[in-house]
């Protein structure tokens, strides 16, 4: 294991009915003018917009609404500015990843000069100013509750980049499974699937003797597989939908990942489809991962058989590890299949033709991966094995 500082400052407030403190929070920290944050309009219809009203009485609130899935730079540019007229104290995100990275990108841009995405394509500097973000999450799924992560789009040329720093961690967030009863069947799958793949990211890696953080990560997979069969037949269920959501935040936290290095290209690659396509983020990935693994896995079979055998239940005996972890992939997409998600480009109607142009944004800023390096030519390789049924 390698060395490691570990520190999140976030405050995580869970269980039912806790958008009840939602008023002692923010009078805590002397808020008085606030931008309020949502998505397309499920928070309204849903009755949780009344509630989180309710709660902001005797401070003056400022709305953003119509933040989009891959949230794009029109509307963060719109939040920016709000922000800079009104020198907010403080936002609150309501909603999904989505919401809350196009926040997080708010909360830095308006405090400075430039404009966000400039940052972000520089891929060096790390936000260590913005205005403080506090979160209600109504869909678990990227684990950006609690960490200093934002992905944006910028749609007119089709990218999508990433910011990082220690300033966009959320103060609080408030995580209330009762408030993911309602959310329609795909987005809890593809939902799910990005919290495992989240998990994986950290998984697999060349980092030796890391035996804790391995059992960790392979209990929040188990966890995962029960619990997203379970949703599917009982939505409403609490325990089935606390337990996604709490793996949903541990899984991207950073604390299942300290002291050894990660990998990520995965998410790189699929970075581009869901620039290209505006496809849900853990669609593409149920497509990218597992033909990632089969792409990689020769540089250490074993421990994608390790894999295999204490995630899926793959015997080992007398097998080459080659073989089990291979079986070990099957087993994932049949998974994948089981729970509705993709597993091919055709299954998300994305066009063959657009592999090059994709594998070279993938690659624009370098080789990608911290598992194994791919250059342009393996990132196409890969994104050909996804067009396989």
């Amino acid at each position: 294991m390698n060395n490691f500082v570990f520190q999140n400052p976030t405050k995580i407030i869970f269980g039912k009915g806790t958008v009840s403190q939602l008023f002692s929070e923010i009078n805590a920290r002397g808020v008085k003018r606030l931008l309020l944050t949502t998505g397309s309009g499920s928070v309204k219809t849903s009755g949780l917009y009344e509630k989180v009203c309710s709660q902001l009485t005797g401070i003056e609130v400022l709305e953003l609404s119509g933040i989009t899935p891959n949230p794009k730079m029109e509307s963060i540019d719109i939040g920016v500015n709000i922000c800079k007229k009104n020198k907010v104290d403080m936002i609150l995100a309501v909603g999904g990843g989505s919401v809350i990275d196009g926040s997080k990108a708010i909360a830095a841009g308006a405090v400075i000069d430039e404009n966000i995405w400039d940052i972000a394509e520089r891929r060096i500097e790390e936000i260590v100013k913005a205005v403080p973000l506090a979160c209600i999450l109504t869909l678990p799924a990227t684990g950006t509750e609690m960490n200093g992560n934002s992905v944006i789009s910028k749609w007119d040329t089709r990218e999508k980049l990433s910011l990082y720093g220690p300033a966009i961690y959320p103060v609080f967030s408030i995580l209330d499974p009762e408030l993911t009863f309602s959310i329609p069947k795909t987005h809890t799958t593809y939902g799910n699937i990005d919290i495992i793949i989240h998990a994986l990211e950290q998984y697999f890696t060349h980092t030796p003797a890391t035996p804790l953080l391995d059992r960790l990560t392979e209990g929040l997979v188990i966890t995962m597989v029960e619990n997203s069969i379970k949703v599917l037949d009982v939505p409403a269920d609490y325990d089935t939908r606390a337990n996604l959501m709490f793996c949903g935040t541990v899984a991207n936290n950073h604390w299942i990942g300290v002291g050894k290095e990660h990998d990520w290209a995965s998410h790189n690659i699929e970075h581009e489809l869901s620039a290209l396509y505006d496809v849900p983020h853990g669609a593409g990935l149920a497509v990218i991962y597992p033909n990632w693994m089969k792409y990689v896995m020769q540089k250490d079979p074993g421990k994608f058989a390790q894999f295999a055998e204490r995630v899926w239940s793959v015997s080992r005996s007398g097998r080459k590890d080659i073989d089990v972890a291979q079986e070990g992939v099957v087993k994932m997409r049949e998974f994948f299949k089981r729970i509705g998600a993709p597993v091919t480009l055709q299954d998300l109607e994305i066009d063959v033709n657009d592999i090059p142009h994709m594998a070279k944004q993938a690659t624009r800023f370098g080789p990608i991966g911290g598992y194994c390096k791919l250059n342009t030519t393996d990132v196409e390789r890969i994104l050909e094995m996804c067009n396989i049924s």
